[in-house]
């Protein structure tokens, strides 16, 4: 019997990619040689894009763990076996692969992906809306982009 994590753990692995992807967004654009203007829109950077990614990326937990890659990893796979030698004599019908694809998926109860993707999703949303009430007016001659 496999041990299961403690859902914890699971949140903090979560919080620290998006963190190290926030970071990276931050490394990539120099942080500390703007003005604050700029540093916000950064740090609205910072927390959307990682927001974004892991928000995709439950998605596409999600619809691949219902079935819906189902039949392209079936087409792939007769195409590698139509060119391995007796690869036909392990042909299977795709009603007959379905089911097997799918009484063998696993099903996962954790959704902290999806949950902390959201959160990062929505502290970037809050502050673009700081910087657009509180520094949309400032000229973009003296903003430092």
């Amino acid at each position: 019997m496999e041990k299961q994590r403690p859902v914890i753990i699971k949140y903090a692995i979560c919080v620290g990619v998006e963190l190290l992807i926030g970071f990276l967004v931050i490394w990539s654009k120099g942080f500390f040689a703007h003005s604050t203007a700029v540093n916000v829109q950064i740090l609205a950077d910072a927390f959307f894009v990682p927001g974004i990614l892991m928000t995709l990326f439950a998605g596409f937990l999600y619809i691949s763990g219902e079935g819906a890659l189902i039949g392209i990893g079936f087409v792939l796979r007769n195409v590698v076996l139509a060119f391995v030698p007796m690869g036909r004599l392990k042909h299977e019908k795709y009603a007959d692969y379905r089911a097997r694809k799918l009484g063998s998926a696993k099903k996962r109860g954790s959704n902290c992906i999806l949950i902390t993707g959201l959160v990062f999703l929505l502290v970037g949303i809050v502050l673009t809306f700081v910087w657009y009430k509180n520094f949309s007016n400032m000229d973009l001659a003296s903003m430092s982009l």
